[in-house]
Parts: C-alpha cells; structure tokens; sequence
C-alpha cells in the first residue's frame, strides 16, 4: 500500500539518482587506479589537497576497493528491486524482463562504459574531488567495510594471496627505460639518451671504455733530465703518467703545473724534484661497473685511474672525461674525429686500426658488432679466424665485409670494413 502510493515521476527520478551513484562509484573506481602514481606522489608533495587524499586511499587498496564495491553493489541491487517494481506498476509480471533489460542497457551505458572512459582519459578530474567523498565515508563505514575483506582475505588466503604483500613503487632499470624512451615530447630525445646513458652504468664495465695498454703514454724517469723534458714537451696531455722500467711500475702522475712551479723553484732540475712533484697513482680494480667508479672518482677527488688485474699489470687508463662521454655522448660531431682509428675512404668503406674499440665503434658509427665478447677489433678477429691473422685475409666480421691490410706483432694492425649499406647498395 505504501509503496504503491509512491508517484511514478518519483521512482523514476529515484531511479535516475541511483544510476548517476553507480557511473560515480564506477568512474571513481577506474580513476583512483589509474592515477599515475608518480605523478600523485608530485602533486602531494607540493601540498594539493585532493593528491594527498588520494594517496593516502590508495596506500590501502583493498579498503579502498571494499568501500567502493560496496556502495556501487548497494545502489545497482536497489536499482534492479526499484525497477522491478516500476515494471509491475506499469505492465505486471510481463514487463519485468524487458525492464531487467532495460536497466542492463543503462547501467551497461551510463554506468559502467561512459564514466570509465571518462575516467580512464582524465583520471585526476574524477580522482581528487572523489577522495574528498571517499575519505570521510569510510571512516564511517569502517566496521561494514572490515567484514567484507575479513571474509575477502580469508577467500584468497588458500591461494597464497595475502592483502599486505602488494608489488611496491620501485621500478627496474628495464622499466626505467620503458618509462624514460615513452615520455615522447615530455623529454627532449637528447635527455632521455643521457638518462638511458646513466641506467646503462650499472651494465658497463671500466675496461670497457678505457684506454688500452698499448694506446698508453708516459716518461720513464729512469731517462736523462734533458730527454724526460723533451718528451714532455711534445706529449699533449696535462697530466702525465711517470713509470720505472715499464708501464707496470707506474709510481705517478705529473702534473705539468707542477713541474712548472718545481722548475721556477730549482732551475735545475734533478730526478728527485721530478718525484717530489707526483701524485700518488689511483688504481682500479677490473670489472668495477662505471656507476661505482663514477662515485669513487668522486669520492676520493680523482679525475682518472690505472685499471689493474688480479695480478696487478696495467691493463688501460680511464678518465672522468671518458664516464662522462659514456652519458652525454662524445664531445665532437665528426664520427672520425670521435675516433682516431677510424678513417673514412672515398669508396665508403672505412679504414680501422686494430686496438680501436668495439663499442666505440658501435656507439659511433651505429654499426652492429657483438659487445659481450672481445673489447677490440683485433680481438673480434682473432676469435671469428680462431688463428692469428695474415695480411690479405678475407672475411665476414658480423655481417660486414673485413679486409685484413696490415699486421704488426701478430696482431691486426689495419682493416678495412665495408658498412652494410655499402654491402646492401652495392
């Protein structure tokens, strides 16, 4: 009798509301978990209200979710009972099904579809305003809301499925690229090559980008004054290495300044003022990562280092300028002047020495040589012939067309390769 003597315009609009509750609970739903969380985090930080909100809902997802269910379940089960007795108002028992029809459509429409679209396309329209609805409704349904996932977790917990053991915000390095090569616009293409640059240290080694051993410079002090001077006098470098004997004993670095300043106090100069003036040698250990050895150059105020082996022989030298090229790329445009053993010919092809690094070569010249293997060309060649090289020998270097030119030392001293889109071309 009561119910009967409700209006239909009523249950019609009653109707309405409920619908517009459910595309809120749904919209909101979809907006609060795609909310880009880094993004939240910012906004937080910077103190947006509706950004703190969300975070602190989102802390607790099953909460938030339980909530949310609840109330979307609630007003689509009281839309389905309301509809149901508006049917039998209008056409009896017979109109049920086409009203159970009708409300499947709306709700499927306007309930569900459009507002997580919407959502799903500006989550942070729909996300922070409904955070501020959120937040106080479930400090009032708390009790309610503690029941369902009580009974939730104890449903999933036979599956090994605990509500605390959530995946946390950390990325990997893999991730971190994905996210850095997806920015697009956001990041200019040279920022985000430097930024893939500084995730790649963890995975490069220092011997990967020294200077090798026999590319080594330096004055033997068990040499004349006067010879040490001269040497001194053509070696382009401001720092210098000082060895006994060998490039093995190396027992300082020079630096020019200061043999300047040591020659202005003593005009004649002798070997002991020559040791007085060096610095203590910095030596590195062999298969330090980059990223490690960029916080040693750091942390120890050293600007280059010697790379040893287990057994203590030189193996290269490595640089602050050579980690930092590793990141920003190389400081010059032309690829041959990137690379002194490079020397491009008339016909394409391009003449390389053989201790010219392979990654040097890659990252250069963008050509595609195998990196987790031999550090040089030589050593590349040596490996494809299983034999040591001759003059004149022919052969397919990954692809590319290699003529052996020159040996010196057993050793591959020029080649000549031919870039695949000489090969492909020609």
């Amino acid at each position: 009798m009561g119910l009967n003597a409700i209006p239909l315009t009523v249950l019609f609009g009653l109707l309405f509301v409920l619908l517009l509750l459910s595309a809120f609970f749904s919209g909101s739903e979809t907006a609060l978990m795609t909310l880009n969380r880094y993004r939240l985090r910012h906004q937080a930080d910077t103190g947006h209200p509706g950004a703190r909100l969300a975070e602190a809902l989102l802390r607790q997802p099953d909460r938030l979710i339980g909530l949310i269910l609840l109330g979307n379940n609630f007003v689509n089960i009281l839309a389905s009972a309301l509809t149901t007795l508006i049917a039998l108002r209008l056409g009896g028992e017979g109109a049920i099904p086409i009203a159970a029809g009708l409300l499947t459509l709306a709700v499927l429409i306007f309930s569900e579809v459009a507002p997580k679209t919407l959502a799903a396309l500006h989550p942070e329209r729909l996300a922070y305003p409904a955070a501020w609805l959120y937040t106080p409704l479930l400090r009032l349904l708390w009790p309610v809301v503690w029941v369902i996932n009580l009974l939730a977790n104890t449903v999933l917990r036979p599956f090994g499925i605990v509500s605390q053991d959530r995946a946390g915000d950390s990325l990997s390095r893999e991730e971190l690229r994905t996210i850095v090569n997806g920015s697009g616009h956001l990041i200019p293409q040279q920022h985000q090559d430097m930024l893939v640059s500084i995730l790649d240290l963890e995975q490069l080694r220092v011997e990967d980008i020294m200077v090798p051993r026999h590319e080594l410079e330096g004055i033997n002090i068990e040499q004349p004054i006067p010879q040490i001077l001269e040497q001194l006098r053509v070696l382009p470098y401001t720092r210098v290495l000082v060895y006994q004997g060998s490039i093995d004993q190396v027992i300082g670095v020079l630096h020019i300044r200061q043999l300047l300043y040591a020659s202005l106090q003593q005009p004649e100069l002798t070997h002991n003022d020559l040791r007085s003036v060096l610095r203590k040698p910095y030596f590195i250990p062999k298969g330090t990562t980059l990223h490690q050895q960029l916080l040693n150059f750091q942390r120890y105020r050293r600007r280059s280092g010697l790379i040893v082996d287990e057994y203590g022989d030189v193996l290269g030298l490595l640089t602050m300028a050579d980690v930092l090229e590793q990141i920003v790329g190389d400081f010059t445009t032309d690829p041959a002047d990137n690379i002194p053993d490079v020397q491009p010919q008339p016909d394409g092809s391009v003449l390389v020495q053989g201790g010219a690094s392979l990654r040097e070569l890659v990252r250069t010249l963008d050509w595609d040589l195998p990196l987790d293997g031999p550090k040089t060309l030589n050593g590349l060649i040596v490996e494809h012939l299983q034999s040591l090289p001759e003059a004149g020998t022919s052969l397919m270097l990954a692809g590319y067309p290699v003529d052996i030119l020159q040996i010196q030392d057993n050793c591959v001293k020029t080649a000549r390769i031919r870039p695949l889109e000489k090969r492909v071309t020609g």
